[in-house]
């Protein structure tokens, strides 16, 4: 009998020290396909359809796509074209007095859903849409410029294709624009571009017709300032700074185990456990899983409020748990995403508790950033930008294990 109760005096200790060991252990380990996956910047979508990926976006219950309202921001950029034109005088824009406003158009990628809202946005607000984001696909149209009415010509539309394949190219823009400014001389009224870094390149073309009015969009630091200097004439803001945070802030909320509608109202609409509290209103589709900063136009009027520096005072530090992210960004040489939304990210993660590993790619092959998206099991989540929009499913591959 006293063998029989020491025997189970010894099971009882052993099963205690189990016990132990697993507490001392800690939390049970998450695997990759259950952490938090956020899409940034390029919804994972069709590019010729522009059908958003439901089964990237419903990749687990932690995804969300964070972004701006591509087509809000496309009618934003045609509005504020048509308004300068409205009260501009007419002599000094028919440069040619031909009674025609003719228009050139960067186009950043033909299968990016922002590149055909922005594309779409002026056409529409010119009168050229003719039903299609294709560059061919274009109509006569009209618009009121300082009380007159003028026929609207689109000259020439464009993809900047880079030599290495790379879209949204500054440097394509440049030449493209000097090649452009050699064949239509002063037909060309009005230059638009689907992003500043594309508007900027065509500033650098050596024959810039002088005094042409040139919209861009994105609101970079250098495009705001050459507003400021009568260069550029305007651009549109994505809030970036409400991306970039809304981006860290839905991955924050995951990570802190809120769920439902609480993903995105803590920190957007409403203050987060810690008081934080995006200021920008950003929207949430539920069919699209996903949540858009607004759009604002951007012009000699305020343009010092757009400057580089000012950072979202509702984002302040807090006490959370450190959690490691790793975060790819599709072209290490996109003006927008290394200027403007990388340094944001920069700023907010520390503050939100966040340890970024951001990897780069060469805006031309997935590869180059699929081969850096490694060793998962040492993040706690992700955010991903993709080379091409309908290449979620190569990152989620990888997580499944």
């Amino acid at each position: 009998m006293k063998k029989t109760i020491l025997g189970l005096l010894v099971l009882a200790a052993a099963g205690m020290s189990l016990v132990g060991c697993s507490k001392a252990g800690g939390a049970k380990k998450v695997l990759n396909k259950d952490k938090p996956l956020v899409f940034f910047n390029r919804q994972p979508s069709d590019p010729t359809t522009g059908a958003i990926d439901t089964a990237a976006v419903n990749w687990n219950d932690k995804t969300y796509y964070v972004g701006f309202d591509a087509a809000g921001g496309g009618a934003v950029q045609g509005k504020l074209i048509t308004d300068f034109l409205a009260s501009a005088d007419p002599d000094v824009i028919d440069r040619n007095g031909d009674g025609v406003i003719g228009y050139v158009l960067c186009i950043g990628d033909v299968g990016h859903n922002d590149s055909k809202a922005r594309t779409e946005g002026v056409r529409k607000a010119l009168g050229t849409w003719a039903g299609s984001t294709d560059p061919t696909e274009k109509q006569e149209g009209s618009v009121t410029v300082g009380g007159k009415q003028f026929k609207v010509e689109e000259l020439e539309a464009k993809a900047m294709t880079g030599t290495d394949g790379s879209t949204w190219n500054a440097n394509a823009a440049t030449e493209a624009m000097g090649g452009w400014a050699t064949k239509f001389d002063k037909q060309i009224d009005l230059v638009l571009s689907n992003n500043d870094g594309m508007a900027m390149g065509c500033l650098q073309a050596s024959n810039y017709p002088a005094g042409v009015p040139i919209f861009g969009y994105d609101a970079n630091a250098d495009a705001v300032e050459a507003i400021g200097a009568g260069k550029l004439f305007g651009t549109v803001s994505q809030n970036v700074d409400a991306q970039a945070a809304g981006t860290l802030q839905v991955i924050r909320n995951l990570l802190d185990g809120l769920s439902g509608s609480d993903v995105y109202t803590k920190g957007f609409s409403t203050p987060d456990q810690y008081g934080n509290k995006i200021t920008p209103e950003v929207q949430y589709k539920a069919s699209e899983r996903g949540l858009f900063a607004l759009n604002g136009p951007v012009d000699p009027s305020n343009w010092k409020s757009y400057t580089e520096g000012n950072r979202d005072a509702g984002i302040k530090q807090t006490t959370a748990e450190k959690k490691k992210v790793l975060l790819t960004i599709y072209n290490s040489a996109d003006n927008f995403l290394s200027s403007s939304y990388l340094p944001a990210l920069k700023y907010y993660a520390p503050l939100m508790g966040i340890d970024l590993t951001v990897v780069q790619g060469d805006g031309q092959s997935e590869a180059s950033c699929l081969d850096k998206f490694t060793n998962l099991g040492n993040f706690d989540a992700y955010a991903i930008n993709m080379v091409k929009t309908n290449s979620a499913a190569d990152y989620t591959d990888k997580l499944k294990y």
